[in-house]
């Protein structure tokens, strides 16, 4: 079997800040106490600092997240993937301060306009925990980010 060598962390990190700001589709895992798990593919918008995406206000997703904040999302397939356990808030389309630029943003990667889609809200991820992996060889140390903060290089 060829193994691929693990990346150093720096390298890591740079990787999962490309892939946030290039995809545009994530899977996102919320849960209610009364339903279970519920896993949905979302398009989304990174900022810098925090995921964007839209749905519908009376959505399962949307429920979820009003009861259990904590969420997971990946992007990615299982060979190489960016996993994010984030703190989610839902903002209401109408609430939004710079809802003009969210907006544009978020339909050029959804083709979709929430402003214009009756009872659509967005929800922010802020993520807490970032993993990247790329293969065997960087499951171990595939933590990026922890407490929302990008971890450092100790050899730097």
């Amino acid at each position: 079997m060829n193994q691929v060598p693990a990346r150093p962390l720096t390298e890591r990190r740079e990787a999962a800040l490309e892939r946030l700001r290039l995809n545009s589709t994530l899977w996102l895992a919320t849960a209610s106490h009364s339903r279970g798990p519920y896993l949905t593919p979302l398009f989304y918008r990174w900022d810098g600092s925090r995921l964007t995406t839209a749905t519908f206000e009376g959505s399962r997703t949307v429920k979820n997240v009003r009861g259990q904040a904590k969420v997971r999302a990946a992007i990615g397939s299982p060979d190489d993937v960016l996993m994010i356990d984030a703190r989610a808030t839902i903002a209401p389309v109408a609430d939004m301060a710079d809802i003009a630029e969210v907006a544009k943003r978020y339909a050029l990667v959804s083709e979709n306009d929430p402003q214009s889609v009756p009872g659509f809200v967005y929800i922010h991820l802020l993520p807490e925990r970032i993993q990247l992996w790329k293969g065997v060889a960087e499951f171990t140390g595939r933590t990026v980010m922890r407490a929302g903060a990008w971890l450092e290089d100790p050899t730097c």
